[in-house]
């Protein structure tokens, strides 16, 4: 009797990255393009999906307020499309270990039986910073960097962050909009008024929007700019070193001797 030749389910979760489609990894489009379906979030370019042409596409994305799917009733999808497809993939923004649940995931697929892989994305953390010119760290400035999520599971903000806001490290904020004014009011307790702050919303993508200040000045930039979610906060000397932060003090400090002494920018 012949024996059957039934393909075992797997799963590969993908790294979408920070937003610009090309920024996508070339293993990550190579994993698409083999895909029977994709299962995808709400911060994935959909663009992305144009690498998967003949896949199923399901959206189980997630938003403040709008969750179309529960963590556990994705977890059980990934379940049924890996039985039932052979081979899929579960693309997540940014990097699926990176705030993304990657590794819930995988345990419990893996406790079913079905084999999973991991795909690295560029998260956004890095990635969004570096676009417009912040380096998280810096020789002169910055020895290290945090990456803090700005609200926990049971939606309150980071006990971290109390932490980050006695350090000279550079803080990068994910899902931190929410709790924005407990973030600034943090960072006022610690006498850190006038640190420079970066907001950018959807970053590397065509819609982005940016706002930039101090800690003492940002939440009235957030109002004028309109910003919100999703959106990365980052704290820190190395913001001074964007143009648009450098254009922020020559206006609020129009004392050439005050910004060249205190941003290390050389007039000549």
């Amino acid at each position: 009797m012949a024996k059957e030749n039934k393909i075992k389910p797997k799963v590969t979760l993908v790294g979408a990255g920070p937003g610009d489609p090309d920024l996508l990894t070339l293993k990550a489009v190579k994993a698409l393009k083999k895909a029977k379906a994709v299962l995808y979030d709400a911060l994935v370019n959909e663009e992305i999906l144009n690498h998967a042409p003949n896949a199923e596409k399901l959206f189980i994305g997630k938003r403040k307020g709008n969750h179309k799917f529960s963590q556990d009733e994705i977890n059980d999808l990934l379940v049924e499309y890996a039985q039932k497809y052979g081979y899929i993939v579960r693309l997540k923004g940014g990097d699926p270990f990176v705030f993304g649940r990657g590794k819930e995931e995988t345990d419990y697929l893996e406790s079913f039986g079905i084999k999973t892989a991991i795909i690295p994305g560029i998260t956004s953390a890095i990635a969004v910073p570096a676009a417009v010119g912040i380096p998280v760290t810096h020789r002169n400035l910055s020895e290290s960097f945090w990456v803090i999520t700005g609200t926990t599971s049971n939606r309150k903000m980071s006990e971290d962050i109390k932490l980050a806001a006695k350090s000279t490290a550079t803080v990068v904020i994910l899902m931190g909009m929410e709790k924005l004014s407990e973030i600034i009011f943090t960072y006022k307790l610690n006498n850190r008024d006038e640190t420079p702050i970066a907001i950018i919303q959807d970053g590397t993508k065509t819609e982005e929007k940016t706002g930039f200040g101090t800690i003492s000045s940002i939440e009235k930039i957030v109002e004028e700019k309109q910003l919100s979610s999703p959106a990365i906060i980052i704290i820190g000397e190395v913001v001074n070193g964007h143009e648009s932060m450098l254009t922020y003090f020559n206006e609020a400090f129009p004392e050439d001797e005050f910004i060249y002494q205190n941003l290390n920018v050389n007039p000549m």
